[in-house]
Order: structure tokens, then C-alpha cells, then sequence
């Protein structure tokens, strides 16, 4: 049997999207809801989805299905499907029979006055500063799915990371479909620094990490609190998408073409010792063989620390979806393959400098760390001998696995 008033969570896309799920689970809580010891057996499962592009929508479908399944079976009273998915596609509840609820993404911003649960555990966290996106990227379905650039309150961000530092996190991840124009919505109007440098007044060993930076937006502001801020952690996430004129204009990125440019030379002559990651997209349309060739180039050239590649997906609705010249599927995966072999050759290069080198980790879990050049989720992470979960350690990295090491701590 079931346990009344409980609720299971699935749990997918961005860490955006996270956020939205854990305050509205924060408040199912103090509801008098509790979260389901068995995630397959519960009074309401909740299905928060991503819509982004087709590989998310079908991760999507499929967890839907397979709650639904689990309805049937009797080991869920109801099925809430909540997130990206039926914001974009408001009239696809009858696709799901049996779903008892389709609700898209939050229209306000929501404030406890304490975050209600955290997914990510006790030494870490994301911390989500606007809502939707000013951008109109002619491959990006966000714009349609999240609305219009929406920054936080000031006095909301800062309680919340207040309250985050001093119940045991250790890292407080900053999120937003751009963070760089935090503020520029507010009366009187801020810049994302001033929020930044507000939090590094806050008591505490802790670091501030700034993830996503258009690249035509980061500014000298910006730049000084990461090389003086006792918290900043030495990370700039910048993702590029090309690296071509032409492409970049097609994708509807021409303001960032003179920045992406020159982008990972002068980061690194700005913050010395800076961590850069990016994000590439191959297969957009007016994406040649000769084009595609200068990117790899390119990417050669700057030597990014961390790189993500994926191959675009063509979204209804966008300015892309209807454009000519798109490489086939097998071209532009095929791309992204080359794009990620090349990233992988450079990181067994760059990796195997770091061994036998100390370096400052946060342990986010038993025998797991990060160190401040791995953002979560996507740049890999250090295995070690300590159990600690939320505290800092001097670990000495021993051996490379993929994109991890394997390490052991010198002191804490």
C-alpha cells in the first residue's frame, strides 16, 4: 500500500528547472506533505520536465509514461506533471491520460523564507537569481517556454544565501538563463556585481560561483570582484556556441561575434589562474565543412579548461527551425563528435600537469570533492579518503579517470 500524503519527485532538465521543483516541494513539506522512502510508491508523484530540445521532450514522455504506469499499478494516487513541457505544450494533457495535473513553469517569483529542500545535499547549492531570458537566439526555444528577463528581489537572493551559508553550504552556485544582466529590470536599477559583491559580505568559508556568461556582456565589474572577492571562485562559464561570423549571425549572436573572439585570451590575462569552460553547437544552418573546420581551429586555439558540445535540434517556433543550408543529423553529430575528441585530447594533456599538485576541494558527498576548476554536474570531480561532506580539504590529485581524478586529502 501507498503511505498517504506523500510525494515522489522526478526530477529533470537544468538546474534552473531543479530550483523551481525544490520550492515547490519546500511547500507541499510544510503542508504537511512527506517525500516517499520509496520513490516508486507515493500518495502524488510530481514529473517536473524539461522542454528544451528533442532528446529532452522524449526524457520527458518517457517519465511521464512510466508514472502513469505506476498509477495504474496502483502505487501512486496521482500524476502532477509540472515544468518546461506543459508550459510549451499547454493543450498535450490529453497525449497522457490519466494525468491529474499539468501546470508549467512558476509565472512569479516564489520566496520562503527558508529554502524548503535542498536536492543537491548539504555543501552545495544553486541559487537562482532572474527568470526568462532577454536573448532571441534563433536556435532557442527558452524565450517562449520561461517569458521575458525577470530579475529576483535584491533583499530575497541574499536572505536565502544567508540562510543556505549558515546551515552548512559551502558553494553557492549562481543560475539564470543570463546572470550578467541581473538588474537590469530593477527600479533602481543594479548590475550583477553589486548583487555579488552584497554576498561576499556574508560571515563564512564558502566560494560564489557565477555560471553562464554571454560573452559580449561580461564587464570590467564583473572581472574585479573575481580577482579580489575573498569568496569568487576563479570559474567563468562562457559559452560561445561558434566561434564563425557567419554562424554566430544566423544564430542571432552578432552583438557577442568581437567578444567570442578574443574571449579565452583575455579572461585568462584579466583573472590569472581562471578555470574556462564553454559550450559549442554544431550542425546549425550555414554551418560548412570549411566553417566547421575554423571552429575546431579555433577551439585548438583558445584551449578551453572544460567544453560541452552538442548538435543543434531544430525547434518549432524559433528562427532557426525554417532556415536553409542545416547540416543533416549525421553531419552535425558526427561534428559533435570531432569537437569532443579534440576537447578530450586536450584534457589528457592539461589533466596529467595537475598530478602530483595540492589543491583546495569541497567534499559534496562520502569520498567525492570538487575543486574550484569543477562546476557541478558537468566538469567532473575528485575521488578521495574523505568522509566530510561540507567541509573544505588540501587534496593531492593521483590519478586520471575520464574526465575525474582520484586523490587523497593532505589536511583540512
Amino acid at each position: 500500500m501507498k503511505d498517504a500524503r506523500t510525494v515522489a519527485l522526478v526530477s529533470l532538465g537544468c538546474s534552473k528547472n531543479a530550483v523551481d521543483l525544490q520550492l515547490r516541494a519546500g511547500r507541499m513539506i510544510k503542508e504537511g506533505y512527506a517525500l516517499s522512502a520509496d520513490p516508486d510508491r507515493a500518495d502524488i508523484c510530481i514529473v517536473n520536465t524539461c522542454a528544451f530540445i528533442e532528446s529532452a521532450r522524449e526524457e520527458a514522455e518517457s517519465e511521464i509514461v512510466r508514472a502513469l504506469e505506476l498509477k495504474a499499478r496502483g502505487q501512486y494516487s496521482k500524476v502532477v506533471v509540472t515544468g518546461c513541457y506543459p508550459k510549451r505544450y499547454p493543450k498535450l494533457k490529453g497525449k497522457f491520460p490519466g494525468v491529474d495535473g499539468w501546470e508549467g513553469v512558476p509565472e512569479k517569483w516564489e520566496e520562503p523564507a527558508v529554502p524548503g529542500l535542498r536536492f543537491t545535499g548539504k555543501a552545495f547549492a544553486y541559487l537562482k537569481i532572474a527568470e526568462g531570458c532577454a536573448h532571441r537566439c534563433a536556435y532557442c526555444a527558452i524565450p517562449k517556454i520561461r517569458g521575458k528577463y525577470r530579475s529576483r528581489p535584491l533583499d530575497s537572493i541574499l536572505r536565502e544565501a544567508k540562510t543556505l551559508v549558515d546551515t552548512g553550504c559551502r558553494e553557492l552556485n549562481i543560475v539564470a538563463q543570463d546572470p550578467m544582466l541581473y538588474g537590469c529590470d530593477l527600479k533602481p536599477r543594479l548590475r550583477l556585481e553589486d548583487l555579488l559583491w552584497k554576498l561576499d559580505e556574508i560571515e563564512g568559508d564558502f566560494w560564489v560561483r557565477v555560471l553562464y556568461s554571454y560573452p559580449s556582456e561580461i564587464t570590467g565589474g564583473f572581472i574585479d570582484w573575481m580577482v579580489s572577492s575573498r569568496h569568487a571562485a576563479k570559474y567563468i562559464d562562457v559559452p560561445l556556441q561558434h566561434t564563425v561570423p557567419e554562424v554566430l549571425e544566423r544564430m542571432g549572436r552578432k552583438s557577442a561575434i568581437d567578444a567570442t573572439r578574443n574571449a579565452a585570451d583575455l579572461l585568462r590575462e584579466l583573472v590569472p589562474g581562471v578555470t574556462l569552460r564553454t559550450t559549442i553547437m554544431t550542425g546549425f544552418p550555414g554551418e560548412t565543412e570549411a566553417r566547421f573546420n575554423i571552429l575546431l581551429s579555433d577551439l585548438r586555439r583558445m584551449q578551453f579548461d572544460h567544453l560541452g558540445c552538442f548538435a543543434y535540434s531544430p525547434e518549432e517556433g524559433t528562427k532557426g527551425y525554417r532556415m536553409a543550408g542545416r547540416p543533416s543529423r549525421k553531419l552535425a553529430e558526427a561534428r559533435e563528435k570531432a569537437v569532443m575528441g579534440q576537447a578530450q585530447a586536450l584534457w589528457s594533456v592539461k589533466s596529467k600537469r595537475m598530478l602530483g599538485k595540492e589543491f583546495k576541494a569541497l567534499v559534496v558527498a562520502p569520498g567525492v570533492a570538487r575543486m574550484e576548476s569543477q562546476a557541478p554536474d558537468v566538469d567532473g570531480v575528485v575521488y578521495l579518503d574523505s568522509d566530510e561532506v561540507g567541509e573544505f580539504v588540501t587534496v593531492t590529485l593521483d590519478k586520471v579517470k575520464g574526465f575525474d581524478f582520484e586523490g587523497h586529502t593532505v589536511r583540512q
